[in-house]
C-alpha cells in the first residue's frame, strides 16, 4: 500500500487524529478502526489484515491518497 507522507507506516490511532475523513474511508469498507480502543496498528496493516484482495486495497489507498493531496 502506497500512501503519500508514508502514512501507511504510522499508527492507525495517529492517522485517525491527524485526519478523521480517513476513518470515514474505512469505515465505509467495513474496517472499523474508528472504534478501536489501542490504536497501534499501522494503516497499512489495518487494511492488510482485512484481507479485501488487491483491487480493494488499491481502491482505498488512492482514496486515501486524493483526500491527502486535497
Amino acid at each position: 500500500m502506497k500512501l503519500l507522507h508514508d502514512l501507511g507506516n504510522q499508527e492507525i490511532k495517529v492517522v485517525l487524529a491527524a485526519h478523521p475523513a480517513i476513518g470515514a474511508i474505512l469505515a465505509r469498507r467495513d474496517i472499523g478502526c474508528v472504534k478501536c480502543g489501542v490504536g497501534t496498528c499501522l494503516l497499512k496493516d489495518v487494511v492488510m489484515v482485512h484481507h479485501l484482495g488487491t483491487e480493494a486495497e488499491a481502491a482505498i489507498a488512492a482514496e486515501i491518497n486524493a483526500y491527502l493531496r486535497g
